[in-house]
């Protein structure tokens, strides 16, 4: 295993290796601002449904040769919309209806692409490559970054209501269902945009993982966003370290460094408190 020093010396020679810890980087920001509404939403399986739905999306644009966000995001808000419609219009629950749709979207994700690609294509599609990143990677995280930060910023405050109290948000008039579908969007970019790092099968790791450490150690959502930043910064530039000296798949790496922390959160965080601190006496 290379020492940190000998990684930190790489990246000074290598390019590629420069432009996967950027996009890492990004993708562990953007992943850790949406995913702490996803949580606080209570949206878990929409994000895995979300994250699951973009499959037949790649495989199209890569049939067809156009952006890969353009065919991914059509599918992902397809499949909110689709879960969204089976739901209210059927006897069948919310979590049913999401477990009908990404399960059949997947699968047909999976039968178009192994009809265009190669196992190997497929398999970095799943697992994510991050060594591979190419300029146009970087450019397209770039964008979808600035759009996450933009629309977090724009809406603060309608997304804060309607994290926190939906009903309410629908009596102060606020229009919840276009913000479920505008945070449907948003998610559904980071997805493709973490395809390259983590791959499709990991991705939901990513987006719920930092956001729930985070979640551990404060109850202010400002808070929870830059500490869900910072952690999947880390878990991100960890991983790839381990990724490029232990020669291991970049998403199971990030990912494992992800739940790692989220262990010692569970662990020490006084939130959480699973371990009881002494409380501190005064001194007579």
């Amino acid at each position: 295993m290379a020492s940190l020093s000998e990684f930190i010396g790489a990246l000074g020679r290598y390019d590629f290796l420069q432009s996967a810890l950027i996009t890492a980087i990004m993708v562990g920001v953007m992943s850790g601002i949406i995913g702490s509404f996803i949580i606080l939403r209570g949206m878990s399986l929409m994000g895995d449904a979300i994250s699951h739905a973009v499959l037949p999306g790649v495989a199209v644009a890569y049939m067809f040769g156009f952006n890969l966000l353009i065919g991914a995001s059509v599918f992902g808000i397809l499949a909110a919309l689709l879960i969204g419609f089976v739901a209210s219009h059927s006897k069948i629950k919310t979590d049913t209806s999401i477990g009908v749709v990404f399960s059949a979207f997947y699968a047909l994700g999976f039968i178009l692409i192994s009809m265009v690609e190669s196992s190997t294509n497929l398999h970095h599609i799943l697992f994510g490559n991050i060594l591979a990143v190419s300029d146009s990677d970087i450019m397209t995280t770039a964008v979808v970054l600035g759009i996450v930060i933009m629309f977090v910023v724009t809406f603060y405050k309608e997304l804060l209501v309607i994290s926190f109290d939906e009903t309410f948000g629908r009596t102060y008039g606020l229009p919840v269902q276009v913000f479920h579908y505008a945070l449907m969007l948003v998610l559904t970019l980071v997805t493709v945009s973490a395809l390259q790092t983590v791959g499709i099968i990991l991705v939901v790791a990513m987006l719920i993982t930092p956001a729930a450490t985070a979640f551990l150690w404060t109850n202010n959502l400002k808070v929870m966003l830059v500490l869900a930043s910072i952690l999947g910064a880390i878990s991100a530039s960890v991983g790839l370290y381990l990724s490029y000296t232990l020669n291991w798949a970049s998403g199971p790496a990030i990912v494992l460094v992800a739940a790692t922390m989220f262990l010692i959160s569970f662990i020490v965080s006084p939130k959480q408190a699973f371990l009881k601190w002494p409380s501190k006496k005064a001194v007579a």
